[in-house]
């Protein structure tokens, strides 16, 4: 077997290799590490085959489909998992063929509904619903406590002692445990009886995550996610840099439109000399009057160099083949020392 563990902000995911065939399984991907994981699979010469989510993630983002594009892999979850681009789903004790590994799926409902943990020979995956220390949250969306109850003193602990334990998540730099381990030292798993279990679960007063409503919306429908917006435009967008800007004002460049895409009290209180104001919200539909000729070079401005990123992305995908978007920012401009007017 081929392993390789990818950790990042307490995210685990797993590329796991048959080494007679390299065909591979990647479970649980996080977006920010797509290019990490086609990285490990070349090293080892690895074929990723399938794309599994052990269940709908509300702290992270899932890099399932954009990897199954890229790779012709094939997304897997569980049979009740909502996203609609899962095109193997898994129903309890069904096994996903990897070569000549044999993946089990465990149904491991509580944390969410579709949650379900991957036993694999010595190991198991087991998602958020069993983690070192403690066990997944039930009071996001589809959890119960009940659920997770049954999941683990009916399922997962039952297994050998010996199981590695490979959760989706941990927070204090620990790679893995075993389920003899987790049912001596686990502080939630000596909760044994179903009452005192759900109790100390609905007790639990957890802050919500960082990302959740971002999470479960592009987890769930297969949507793009703000950071994947702003890099697509940003892949498709040239950017000048302040002292650049800096010199073509001094030299009284002709060539050069500066658009300020800013709300009007934005721009009113301090914007580059001699831009224009066209708001970003407003972009598509006055383009045509405020920018007659396509082939003028137009620079994009905004606070923070985000929202000008896109607006030079959609200048370009209308015909402003020269657009463009300011490094930083109106605000590293101002820190710049870079001259304003109002």
């Amino acid at each position: 077997m081929i392993f390789e563990q990818v950790t990042v902000g307490g995210c685990q995911s797993y590329l796991v290799g048959c080494e007679t065939t390299l065909s591979a399984v990647l479970i649980d991907p996080e977006q920010s590490q797509a290019d990490r994981y086609l990285g490990l699979a070349s090293k080892h010469g690895l074929s990723i085959r399938y794309l599994v989510d052990t269940h709908t993630h509300a702290d992270h983002f899932s890099a399932a489909r954009d990897l199954a594009r890229r790779l012709g892999a094939t997304t897997v979850a569980h049979r009740l998992s909502p996203a609609p681009y899962i095109e193997m789903r898994l129903d309890d004790g069904a096994m996903l063929v990897v070569g000549e590994m044999r993946l089990k799926a465990l149904h491991t409902p509580g944390h969410t509904r579709d949650s379900m943990s991957l036993l694999l020979d010595d190991r198991v995956f087991t998602g958020d619903a069993l983690l070192i220390g403690g066990t997944g949250r039930t009071d996001l969306p589809t959890g119960d406590p009940h659920a997770l109850y049954d999941s683990l003193f009916g399922a997962l602990l039952k297994l050998p002692p010996d199981t590695r334990v490979y959760p989706a998540h941990d927070y204090k730099g620990r790679s893995h445990s075993t389920i003899g381990a987790e049912i001596a030292d686990n502080p939630r798993l000596q909760k044994t009886e179903r009452g005192d279990f759900v109790a100390m679960m609905q007790a639990l007063d957890l802050a919500a995550p960082t990302h959740l409503t971002e999470a479960l919306r592009t987890n769930m429908s297969g949507g793009r996610t703000i950071a994947q917006l702003l890099a697509e435009a940003a892949q498709k967008t040239p950017f000048m840099s302040l002292v650049e800007l800096s010199e073509r004002l001094g030299a009284n460049s002709g060539d050069l439109v500066i658009l300020d895409v800013r709300e009007k009290d934005a721009f009113e209180a301090g914007h580059v000399p001699g831009a224009m104001h066209l708001p970003r919200g407003q972009l598509e539909l006055r383009v045509n009057e405020a920018l007659p000729d396509p082939t003028v070079r137009v620079l994009a401005c905004c606070e923070f160099g985000k929202i000008s990123t896109l607006a030079a992305a959609t200048l370009r995908e209308l015909g402003y083949t020269r657009a463009m978007a300011l490094d930083g920012g109106l605000k590293a401009w101002r820190e710049g020392g870079f001259p304003v007017e109002s």
